[in-house]
């Protein structure tokens, strides 16, 4: 008796799962998201901040990091790879909206929050 066949092709060859032709959504490497969560773990730990959210849509990935859960985010990185070519992808933005910098390596774009938590610690 011949082993039954899959759906979609011979024994053991690998399918794509249906209905998943490109990326539906922006997403955070795993490098990128080490990086943002190392920085969000020391500003818990200086007590600037105490929760975060991670929103996926298909033109951005964004993590919010917030001070208290009911306020509007105290800092947000954005990560648009639509900008890659221009500005860069990476943005940080401020408690109010404004952007705080703006680059191709994430590193740079988040110097800012770094020299924060540095006169956190100092303080």
């Amino acid at each position: 008796m011949a082993a039954p066949q899959s759906p979609g092709g011979s024994p053991g060859q690998v399918v794509p799962f249906p209905g998943r032709g490109g990326a539906d959504q922006v997403g955070f490497e795993r490098p990128e998201l080490m990086r943002i969560l190392d920085l969000y773990g020391r500003m818990v730990a200086a007590g600037e901040w105490r929760d975060y959210a991670m929103d996926f849509t298909r033109h951005a990935a964004t993590f919010a990091a917030f001070r208290r859960a009911a306020e509007r985010p105290q800092a947000r990185v954005e990560k648009r790879p639509a900008l890659r070519g221009k500005q860069g992808m990476w943005t940080l933005f401020g408690e109010h909206g404004q952007v705080l910098k703006r680059g191709h390596d994430l590193a740079n774009v988040l110097a800012p929050m770094e020299r924060r938590l540095l006169k956190a610690v100092d303080e």
